[in-house]
């Protein structure tokens, strides 16, 4: 059966345990958001999916007043998630809307490259400080704690690559200035 990354992210989350769709998508924005994300409108419709196809199981389960479905993996789910699991990952794809602009930064010039690559290391500290505020919360029990590392490191050597290059560019410029 052909499933999407986002209903893998759902099978694997109700492998830790039943929850709500609710409860998956604040698990998805303090853990995958930071490489693969998934709004409520990609969510519900895969628990749906998923549910249809006998992958998972919803019951109600009222909380407040406001009925919700929680939802557990089936045998079948399960099985669908180990296989997936054991096959190869897809080749990552890097996609990069700073990295494209430098790229063509000869239509602006080193200042404008400069500034966007300040941008981007701004948006790599700004990331770090999250995944470090994660992590001073209690370290994540088994792999979701080498994935969380991966996401810290992963955004400082970026951030410190950002800042390399440009200050490369700054004296680059500088040099420029004074041999013209």
């Amino acid at each position: 059966m052909e499933l999407s990354p986002t209903a893998y992210v759902i099978l694997g989350m109700l492998g830790w345990r039943p929850m709500s769709g609710y409860e998956v998508k604040s698990i998805v924005d303090k853990s995958t958001r930071f490489f693969w994300a998934a709004s409520y409108g990609q969510i519900y419709p895969e628990l749906r999916h998923l549910a249809a196809a006998g992958l998972i199981e919803g019951k109600a389960s009222p909380q407040g007043g406001r009925k919700r479905n929680v939802y557990r993996l089936t045998p079948a789910g399960r099985k669908q998630l180990r296989a997936w699991l054991d096959t190869d990952p897809e080749v990552y794809e890097l996609r990069d809307e700073a990295l494209l602009k430098l790229l063509f930064a000869d239509a602006t010039g080193a200042e404008a490259a400069a500034a966007t690559l300040e941008a981007k290391r701004r948006t790599h500290e700004q990331i770090v400080q999250r995944l470090k505020a994660i992590e001073a919360t209690g370290k994540p029990e088994g792999f979701a704690y080498l994935v969380l590392r991966y996401g810290i490191e992963f955004n400082q050597w970026n951030a410190g690559w950002c800042e390399r290059t440009r200050r490369a560019l700054e004296d680059e410029a500088a040099n420029q200035r004074r041999t013209a």
